[in-house]
């Protein structure tokens, strides 16, 4: 006699799912259920995935209580069957992908409270003379709803609410009812055209990337298809590539589109996500604008799914499931029949490759929106240079701040300086966990990591050879901050990187601050360089490339070519001409070469068809075994005795190799190289082999994870 059971995803790093009964007066559960069982010692919340039979077994353990009942619908736990194989994660990582934190717990699923606050007709025409701190709330709402969090900061706590809601002087909403939509500016023919061939696949599956220079309009291309389905009823999901870029992103659709936007992303807390998830399952979230993450979002009418700068490095997930957030958003949005726009100024070679091979259509925007022109790039030569800023960049950066524009500086080191080290014995301040050096801070002062975190009070004198000559290489965000006060006293530095952007709306609130338009200077890391609109900038330049011309990555060239975009595209965005300058000690290097003008997708091609060449991604699949351990030999060893695992005709092995960084965070990290033609046959082999590579003798000594189609080397 068999039994069924069901099959449930745990939240453990164990490849398999695990059998549950019911309990004797129950039935079993259907599959996208929310259960709560035993396990070993714990009690877990589980996604219920399958169902099946088996032999009658005493070790089979009943489900203890079923929390919600079909919570997930098929579509998602389909999409998260195909990431668990084509990504080789445990089950158990549904758990983490398709519930937010709040429903991984073991209380049952409930509402949330809404989030806004709204004044009632009764509230309008009360007399609050007595009520002083009611009556300011009452002031603050006549203008429209607002959120909890935002009624707070103004001094309007919880007790007040909860009185005003008691005599109907307030309403909890939802989100704001629809807001007065704007019109928008003029379509380009380019920007018409984009719009038609998007809409013509309104009612099914196409890929369609589309590749615009900066400031040439994507985003309104965006919003002209995203109002086209709203007015259908169907839901818009928008992924962005960090926290950063969403605010000014939900600003501009609710501006232009009337309807209030619900955001997704890890910055929100667990009451807010929850919150997210349930308007997008049951609808009433109109447009979602999140994070990778967002992808996995439950939606009850989807019609368009975009992602904005799809390039971007932030939609790979790095640990837990090792997926890419761009990749399974195009598979979702061909499951769901729905079109899916893949928009960069500097798109992928993945996503080129795509429209090579006939799966994505290429449409192009290759002038600036509103007339505005691109900017002139100019190479400096700074060897024999002592300073870190080149003379003429100061004089240039002094024209533009006196003719009223802003000035943009990349620099994507942070701290005071990359290296201290002794003028005396030549020591360095290195990372005893990682092979690199530690970075110099000096607000607050210490030497820390940027790999593993590890910080150190910064030492008054070498600790080699007792001398005080201890001086600083190279220069950080940090650092040129300094200088640029001390070069530029009449003008405001912003600094924006991870360290001086520590509030939650430190950055948001800074580029307001510039978008007056007062002439200013800004330095920063990549945080600076995705996707903002910055009108005021005239002057942009990046301080140095070199150590991306040399990097052992393959993809370096790529990401240089993004990053240089990227920065470039930030200057001459309004009615004032752009200028873009770039220092290096390397400039007759064949890539600076290439880069130089405004021809991205010129140079992509050219990195494309030699990566062909070199058979390398994406012109084959790659997949990466690693492991690490706190000693070389047993990392090394696992990985040698997984090639003979994994070896096939079909597959190149290659290694076991040391990490770019072979030694971080105090283990040592080596990894094998699997690359093939068929996709379809690496990815079936790797499944058939995971078994096999968690009985290898070294499996439970060091930690492993298969990487499909890595970012980082």
């Amino acid at each position: 006699m068999n039994l069924p059971v069901v099959q449930v995803a745990v939240p453990v790093p164990v490849p398999r799912l695990f059998d549950y009964r019911a309990l004797p007066d129950q039935s079993l559960p259907p599959v996208g259920s929310r259960v709560l069982v035993p396990f070993r010692s714990r009690r877990l919340v589980g996604l219920v995935m399958g169902r099946a039979e088996v032999a009658v077994a005493d070790k089979i353990k009943p489900i203890e209580r079923l929390l919600d009942s079909a919570l997930i619908d098929p579509f998602l736990l389909d999409l998260f069957t195909w990431c668990r194989r084509y990504y080789a994660c445990a089950p158990g990582e549904a758990v983490n992908l398709l519930l937010p934190g709040a429903l991984r717990r073991v209380k049952p699923f409930r509402e949330p409270s809404p989030g806004y606050i709204a004044l009632t007709d009764k509230g309008r025409a009360a007399d609050l003379a007595r009520a002083p701190r009611q009556a300011e709330a009452v002031e603050l709402l006549k203008t429209g709803a607002r959120e909890r969090d935002e009624l707070k900061s103004a001094g309007i706590g919880p007790d007040i609410l909860r009185r005003m809601l008691a005599d109907k002087l307030v309403e909890a909403i939802d989100c704001p009812a629809d807001l007065a939509g704007e019109a928008g500016p003029d379509l380009n023919p380019e920007q018409r055209q984009a719009v038609a061939a998007i809409l013509r696949h309104r009612n099914r599956y196409a890929a369609l990337l589309l590749a615009g220079v900066t400031g040439s309009g994507k985003t309104e291309v965006y919003l002209r298809v995203a109002r086209r389905l709203l007015a259908r009823d169907r839901q818009v999901l928008i992924l962005a590539p960090e926290i950063g870029l969403t605010p000014q992103l939900v600003r501009r659709i609710e501006k232009r589109l009337g309807c209030a936007a619900t955001v997704y992303h890890s910055g929100l807390s667990e009451g807010e996500r929850l919150a997210a998830w349930q308007r997008a399952r049951d609808g009433r979230a109109r447009v979602i604008v999140g994070t990778r993450s967002a992808v996995f979002l439950p939606l009850a009418r989807p019609g368009l799914i975009v992602v904005d700068e799809e390039h971007d490095g932030s939609f790979k997930q790095q640990d837990g499931a090792r997926y890419h957030g761009r990749d399974v958003a195009v598979l979702r949005a061909a499951r769901l029949g729905v079109p899916i726009v893949l928009g960069s100024a500097t798109p992928s070679l993945e996503s080129l490759n795509n429209v090579d091979a006939g799966r994505y259509q290429l449409l192009t925007l290759s002038q600036r929106a509103g007339g505005a022109s691109l900017p002139r790039w100019q190479v400096l030569d700074t060897r024999g240079q002592e300073g870190i800023l080149d003379q003429r960049l100061e004089k240039t950066v002094e024209q533009h701040l006196d003719a009223g524009g802003q000035v943009l500086l990349y620099r994507n080191r942070r701290g005071y300086a990359p290296v201290l080290i002794c003028n005396d014995c030549g020591w360095q301040a290195d990372c005893h966990r990682c092979d690199a050096h530690m970075t110099w801070h000096q607000r607050p002062a210490r030497l820390q990591c940027h790999h593993c975190g590890a910080e150190q009070r910064t030492p008054p004198r070498c600790p080699e050879c007792g001398s005080p000559r201890l001086a600083p290489l190279g220069a950080g965000t940090e650092r040129l901050e300094d200088m640029l006060k001390a070069r530029f006293p009449q003008v405001p530095v912003h600094r924006v990187d991870r360290d001086a952007m520590t509030g939650r709306a430190d950055f948001e609130n800074l580029l307001e601050e510039v978008r007056d338009g007062q002439p200013c200077i800004l330095v920063g890391t990549q945080m600076l360089a995705k996707g903002h609109h910055l009108p005021g900038v005239t002057l942009a330049a990046i301080l140095d490339v070199d150590q991306a011309l040399f990097s052992a990555d393959f993809r370096a060239p790529e990401r240089l070519g993004q990053a240089v975009h990227q920065v470039a595209g930030r200057a001459g965005r309004a009615e004032r001409p752009g200028q873009f300058l770039i220092q290096t000690r390397h400039p007759e290097h064949p890539l600076l070469g290439a880069l130089l003008g405004d021809d991205y997708l010129g140079y992509a091609r050219c990195l494309l068809a030699e990566r062909h060449s070199a058979r390398l991604p994406p012109a084959r699949t790659l997949a990466l075994v690693r492991s690490e351990a706190h000693q070389a030999e047993p990392a090394r060893q696992f990985l040698v005795a997984a090639a003979r695992c994994l070896r096939s005709k079909e597959i190149e092995v290659a290694g076991p190799i040391p990490a770019i960084m072979t030694r971080r965070s105090g283990y040592w990290r080596f990894q094998l190289w699997l690359q093939s033609a068929n996709r379809t046959f690496l990815v079936d082999h790797i499944n058939q082999q995971i078994d096999n590579l968690h009985k290898l003798p070294n499996a439970r000594r060091v930690r492993w994870h298969i990487d499909m189609d890595p970012g980082e080397l």
